[in-house]
């Protein structure tokens, strides 16, 4: 077949959600073009080959930003999911949904039907938590979800030391209220990974109305005027075509998505023109409204032989977690890289938690890099909703090229503040009585960075990426909004945006969870409208 009720670009956290979704009643056909290759890497199956999958040639299509003024001109490592499953199959594996208020920030803006209460249940819909269900949690979801079973010694001390701090353990962060420190819960299941590949689409294969197109780059939306009809994509240098009846749907990310709508004649004029794409629909605001939380990761040396560095460089404490894994599905291979998490208030304005905390029992250079030599362990600590923006935009009217990144980081005054901010907080936890005693010194920034100056310099030279760009794609009433609050793009059609770059601001914390709820959510959208 050539033909299908819907096609959807991008077989990757949202794909997934939608092609199980919408192939449910079996009356609809659903074609999923996914770019990448079919999820059979053992790596991305194992909690812990987030550091096996960071720089993957074929599973990660290791995207770099423009050189970025605030960032000293570096050019930052943007990772992102290539294959089935996308970023939910190569994430930090962490389950936060963000704050109520995020939400209610969105539908106070003008997007009806999408504050707090609203997406709650599709929340609650997609999760299977171990824990069972209750007001806010389900138990009978795709996407499962486990504790971390093992305390470990070094997570324990920094609870103990947010606690002297005034920050309460908690063992849910998902609940209501997000402020705690404690250990995160992970999509993860008897020891494996749950992507939305495993949770949603592997149940969905066997569907005769389901056709799932690996290996499919998708180059541009296909358009009878101001109507999508279907979506050209490139197989093996062939290119190809694929039909919608009734709609197309881009799941592609949030800096792919935008880059397809510009190359299918979408988007600013002005740059439409200057790469001699003719314009189809002047929407200024594609590529626009760049979001993501800038990561900024403090190195401490341990006092103890505790660490996960410490478990890699021996032999035999490697066959050990080797076998914990094998036999047990526990340890650290079933866990990855971060285990504890906080969430709190350094600005004396916030009514809510504005940074967050990911705490790892291991130290590198890079998040997914070699370990370091030493036994060490990391504070990685963001800002929740930084103000910053950047932009998506073309680098190339070749849809094979990657797409230019503008972040933009620490761009506004009100970001640089929570940096310092953010840093001091950290080193405050560093010096409490529980944790004090595990630390021999602190390897990264080192003393010698002490000024507010200084701090930020830290954060410019050495700042990344904690995977989250969002908001390309805004939603929204306005001129400058993409898609409306049906995700529907503005001025085109039987065409809808599903995925991260519709967020109108950055949620607070990691963003798997929320692009599942939203294509939960847009799942039920596309079906009512086919009705009405």
């Amino acid at each position: 077949m050539d033909t299908y009720d819907y096609v959807i670009v991008g077989g990757g956290t949202a794909g997934c959600v939608l092609a199980n979704r919408l192939t449910a009643t079996g009356s609809d056909s659903v074609c999923m073009l996914e770019a990448g290759p079919e999820d059979r890497y053992l790596w991305i199956h194992i909690p812990i080959g987030y550091g096996k999958t960071m720089f993957h040639p074929v599973y990660n299509w290791g995207f770099e930003t423009d050189p970025d003024p605030g960032m000293d001109g570096r050019r930052i490592y943007w990772p992102r999911g290539r294959g089935l499953g996308g970023s939910s199959s190569i994430n930090g594996l962490i389950y936060v949904r963000g704050q109520p208020e995020d939400y209610d920030r969105w539908a106070l803006a003008g997007n009806r039907g999408w504050g707090w209460r609203d997406v709650l249940p599709y929340f609650i819909r997609s999760e299977g938590n171990e824990r069972g269900a209750s007001a806010t949690h389900g138990d009978d979801g795709p996407l499962r979800c486990s504790d971390i079973a093992d305390r470990h010694e070094l997570i324990e001390a920094i609870i103990a030391g947010a606690n002297e701090l005034g920050v309460p353990r908690t063992d849910d962060f998902n609940g209501g209220v997000q402020e705690g420190v404690g250990y995160y819960q992970l999509f993860t299941h008897k020891g494996w990974r749950c992507s939305t590949a495993d949770g949603y689409l592997k149940p969905a294969r066997g569907r005769r109305n389901l056709a799932v197109e690996t290996d499919a780059h998708a180059t541009r939306v296909l358009l009878d005027g101001a109507r999508a009809t279907g979506v050209e994509f490139r197989r093996g240098g062939a290119s190809r075509r694929v039909t919608a009846r009734r709609e197309v749907i881009l799941a592609a990310g949030a800096l792919q998505s935008p880059q397809l709508l510009l190359l299918s004649g979408i988007g600013p004029a002005p740059q439409l023109q200057s790469f001699g794409i003719p314009v189809v629909r002047d929407l200024p605001g594609v590529g626009e409204n760049l979001q993501d939380h800038l990561q900024l990761r403090l190195i401490y040396r341990c006092t103890k032989p505790i660490t996960t560095n410490d478990d890699l460089a021996s032999w035999w404490r490697s066959m050990k977690i080797g076998a914990d894994w094998l036999f047990r599905r526990k340890g650290p291979l079933a866990i990855g890289i971060n285990q504890g998490g906080l969430f709190t208030r350094v600005m004396p304005h916030s009514a809510t938690p504005d940074i967050q905390f990911h705490f790892a029992t291991l130290s590198a250079d890079l998040a997914g890099a070699k370990p370091h030599p030493f036994s060490g362990f990391t504070m990685s600590v963001c800002q929740l909703r930084p103000t910053s923006r950047g932009q998506v935009r073309l680098a190339s009217p070749d849809p094979l090229a990657a797409p230019s990144m503008q972040p933009r980081y620490l761009s506004t005054d009100e970001d640089r503040s929570y940096a310092v901010a953010a840093l001091r907080y950290a080193r405050k936890l560093a010096a409490t009585r529980a944790l004090a005693p595990y630390i021999a010194g602190e390897f990264r920034p080192g003393a010698t960075a002490q000024s507010d100056d200084e701090l930020l310099a830290f954060a410019r030279a050495w700042g990344a990426t904690i995977f989250h760009p969002s908001g390309t794609c805004r939603m929204g009433g306005d001129p400058m909004a993409v898609v409306d609050d049906r995700l529907r793009v503005r001025g085109v059609e039987a065409l809808r945006v599903v995925d991260c770059s519709i967020m109108p601001t950055l949620v607070s914390g990691n963003t798997n969870a929320p692009v599942v709820m939203i294509a939960e959510k847009a799942s039920d959208m596309i079906v009512e409208d086919a009705r009405s």
